[in-house]
């Protein structure tokens, strides 16, 4: 059996301790069997050791293949058009934005494949065997439904980037897992499906007190509707399939039926919703814990100073001006001498620019060298001077969630579907312009045409969910990258740094590793690495 991770406190590791060396002192207890290790067999005794296997898969959303590490989920952002990754160190964003990804490059390519699989393995031997601890039935329903929640959020991780991946359901076995080949990737996404719709039923619709942050009926419905509306969009669908985009509105629409039980809301701050103060607020509806100093992260220390997640000109042209006019738009007011006044200010909660202030003085030309801008959402730092001991943080000491789903997400999810469907259907304006008015944005007119709300959007998915991992999936399921991506980027000078690439016939999937394929010769390679 994979060993199981836990998170012992410090009062049973002194414990443990102690009796480890009480224990030298008597050379009979060297003839017994370990009592402070557990095995397949001792393990799975109660509901305390049940309840550990299951953070073991929560655990593994943190590491850095996927919601964790350093920053991955910031870094991206660097494989679109709002970011620069400039380093080697950033799970290989870098590459994947230069098209430059082999089944050889490591970082993210290789490591997400690996820790979604080791959650997945955790999540069926937990089902296994946690029958065998003898636990209250209508607790073991619950745990059991955050487990296929979990499941599905992981192999819809690895569909997602990969295509169709092994199918694996049953808990680890080398003797029948080690050749599996991979299954289509339909197959796979009924599955997740399905786990979707348990996990749903089983689930409470709220989590309080120590269970905060668990998974709820609604995290399993809103990651069933993202399923669903990447299922319906143009990368895997030669024409509009209205079929499928009705099943995404349908699921959209019953996260918002489930709103008020559930106290689902937008939080009226929209810089401060990434704030690790506002945690768990009535916006999220599924992130990943992390706390200080058992869980961490280096989110802070990658925005503030080694800004490798560095925001691009384009970025900051996308931005409307606060009337909602853009700033090609000789109507806007832009002024290109003063050219982050009056912007929409999501910008200002997201990005540092050149002049603006930043703990405590202003961020000059040079601040960021990279692109002269810098990015502040899932930092801490802003305008003032931190507090004394946040004044400098290091790598692995920051803690704020990182957010997997939240409200205006929903909204937004809705608002497109439902665009595909119906577009006279004044539930699209009304979701966006809930999404737009909370920062004060104009809300955007009736009379557009479906292809004009299409792009409108489109664009304010771009502005709202920038840095938070989305905007990548968004270019390729939306079939545009080969279009947004294949061009120069720029800094706030508009030097150009390097031109972008994206390989239409290859780069809308990652390459299977090549570390598995050399152990599974059963897999076959996605078309052209």
């Amino acid at each position: 059996m994979e060993e199981i991770v836990m998170n012992y406190t410090k009062n049973i590791a002194a414990a443990l301790f102690v009796a480890i060396g009480l224990g030298s002192c008597n050379p009979d207890l060297l003839d017994r069997d370990p009592d402070f290790k557990y095995t397949e067999e001792t393990f799975w005794q109660t509901e305390e050791t049940a309840d550990a296997a299951l953070n073991g898969i929560y655990a593994v959303l943190t590491s850095g293949g996927l919601f964790g590490g350093d920053a991955t989920p910031l870094w991206e952002e660097g494989a679109t058009p709002n970011a620069y990754c400039y380093s080697g160190g950033t799970q290989s964003f870098d590459l994947i934005g230069r098209s430059q990804q082999s089944a050889s490059t490591g970082g993210v390519i290789s490591s997400r494949w690996k820790e979604c699989y080791k959650g997945i393995a955790r999540a069926n031997t937990f089902f296994e065997r946690v029958g065998d601890v003898g636990m209250d039935e209508e607790k073991q329903s619950q745990m059991e439904g955050e487990a296929y929640f979990l499941r599905g959020l992981l192999y819809f991780q690895l569909v997602t980037y990969y295509g169709g991946v092994p199918l694996i359901l049953e808990a680890p076995d080398p003797d029948t897992q080690i050749d599996q080949p991979r299954n289509e990737r339909e197959e796979v996404i009924q599955r997740i499906l399905t786990d979707l719709e348990t996990a749903a039923e089983r689930l409470p619709i709220t989590q309080s007190g120590a269970n905060v942050g668990r998974a709820t009926k609604g995290a399993a419905l809103s990651l069933k509707a993202r399923v669903l509306l990447y299922e319906a969009s143009p990368l895997l669908n030669e024409s509009n399939n209205r079929d499928k985009w009705q099943a995404a509105a349908d699921a959209a629409k019953e996260v918002m039926d489930l709103a008020n039980e559930a106290e689902y809301d937008l939080y009226a701050d929209y810089r401060g919703l990434f704030l690790p103060e506002n945690e768990n607020n009535q916006e999220v509806i599924f992130d990943v814990q992390y706390l200080f100093p058992d869980v961490t992260h280096s989110f802070d220390l990658i925005n503030a100073q080694y800004n490798t997640n560095a925001p691009l000109q384009d970025l900051i042209d996308a931005y409307e001006m606060i009337n909602g006019l853009s700033i090609t738009d000789p109507a806007s007011g832009y002024n290109p001498d003063e050219p982050y006044e009056d912007r929409d200010p999501r910008m200002e909660a997201t990005i540092v620019y050149p002049g603006a202030l930043f703990k405590g003085k202003p961020a000059d030309a040079g601040f960021f060298k990279q692109t002269g801008y810098a990015m502040k959402k899932y930092s801490i730092y802003d305008k003032e001077n931190p507090p004394a001991d946040k004044t400098d943080l290091k790598a692995g000491q920051s803690e704020t969630n990182f957010i997997v789903m939240r409200y205006a997400d929903i909204l937004m999810m809705y608002a497109e579907a439902l665009n595909e469907v119906d577009p006279d259907n004044p539930s699209i304006l009304e979701s966006i312009n809930k999404v737009r008015q909370r920062v004060d944005m104009p809300a955007i007119p009736s009379g557009k045409s479906q292809e004009e709300m299409r792009d409108i959007i489109r664009h304010e998915r771009r502005i709202e969910f920038v840095g938070e991992a989305l905007y990548y999936n968004d270019i390729r399921r939306w079939k545009i990258a080969e279009t947004v991506m294949n061009a120069p980027i720029k800094t706030w000078q508009n030097n150009v740094i390097e031109t972008r690439k994206f390989n239409e016939a290859r780069d809308y999937w990652w390459p299977i590793p090549q570390a598995e394929l050399d152990l599974n010769p059963s897999l076959e390679q996605n078309p052209n690495y």
